[in-house]
């Protein structure tokens, strides 16, 4: 039996993280952590997050500077980050990533977000205004003139994770206190092993995911430079190991945003990114958002 010091730590942990997790606009509340007594099997913590009332309105917490672009009638969900508006065009939720659609947790995360558009009017800001590849209107949205912002609250409710690509980059810490209340609370796809933090020295099970979007970390073994090409090693087999590969041409750039690959030997990091396969899994890192340092080693699987 754990020593009684050692539980209470723990039990304030939980609490912590469920209180970080309510304070953020449309959060569920603390019936909606996982259970004591065990992991449920992956979807049940997404269906429960998925059903809960999405809650009143709450202050957006987006504090990024953003212009209006459109406001317009939601008139159908296809899937978790893709609004088809009533004027026939079509916006995607900047700066975050769900689930597959035909996947248990995709299908919640368009629940999620139907629940909280369905039939209303939808603001949509830019700050950096570019459209997606696919020339869809990739925008910050909120509902209730801009009361309350769907990416913070679907990440706040386990329904999405924080993007590789954001292009408006002041409005990341907001983001990333969202996901990492979910995170802390096991909340939505972040129960599903499918879609939790991947542990970097198992380069496997991170191959199992090639070609989706994933968070890996770990703690770094070396950095090499070949080429024009920086290699963040997990692991001593490099032919085998993960790796989070640079290109030369971004390092001054990660330098400036304190994120000096020459300085992270040794030192736990999260990656996040599509998985590729050369030799072992790689993530290649393009931006500063996908490379964070630190990180709590019991959140990999």
């Amino acid at each position: 039996m754990a020593p009684l010091r050692s539980r209470s730590r723990r039990r304030a942990v939980l609490t912590a993280a469920l209180l970080a997790v309510t304070a953020l606009p449309g959060s569920p509340g603390p019936a909606a952590a996982q259970p004591a007594g065990g992991t449920p099997p992956p979807g049940a913590s997404i269906a429960r997050s998925a059903t809960a009332a999405p809650g009143p309105p709450a202050p957006a917490a987006l504090s990024c500077p953003l212009r209006t672009v459109a406001t317009a009638l939601v008139a159908a969900v296809p899937d978790g980050r893709t609004l088809r508006l009533a004027d026939g065009r079509e916006a995607v939720l900047a700066g975050i990533e769900v689930a597959p659609a035909a996947s248990a947790a995709g299908a919640a995360s368009r629940d999620a977000l139907a629940a909280l558009v369905a039939g209303r009017e939808v603001d949509l800001r830019q700050g950096v205004p570019l459209p997606d590849r696919w020339g869809r209107l990739a925008a910050w949205a909120s509902v209730e003139e801009g009361a309350r912002s769907l990416q913070l609250v679907l990440l706040a409710q386990g329904h999405a994770r924080v993007a590789a690509r954001v292009e408006d980059q002041a409005c990341m810490p907001a983001l990333r206190a969202a996901e990492r209340a979910a995170r802390a609370a096991l909340l939505g796809l972040w129960s599903d092993p499918v879609y939790a933090v991947l542990a970097a020295e198992r380069p496997a099970e991170i191959l199992k995911r090639r070609g989706e979007f994933a968070v890996v970390a770990g703690r770094v073994d070396s950095v090499r430079e070949s080429g024009a090409t920086i290699y963040v090693n997990f692991g001593r087999r490099w032919s085998e190991a993960f790796a989070a590969t640079i290109p030369k041409r971004i390092e001054r750039a990660l330098a400036a945003a304190g994120l000096d690959p020459g300085r992270l030997a040794g030192r736990r990091i999260e990656v996040r990114g599509v998985v590729e396969q050369r030799g072992g899994p790689r993530i290649e890192i393009l931006r500063a958002e996908q490379l964070t340092v630190g990180g709590r080693p019991d959140e990999t699987r």
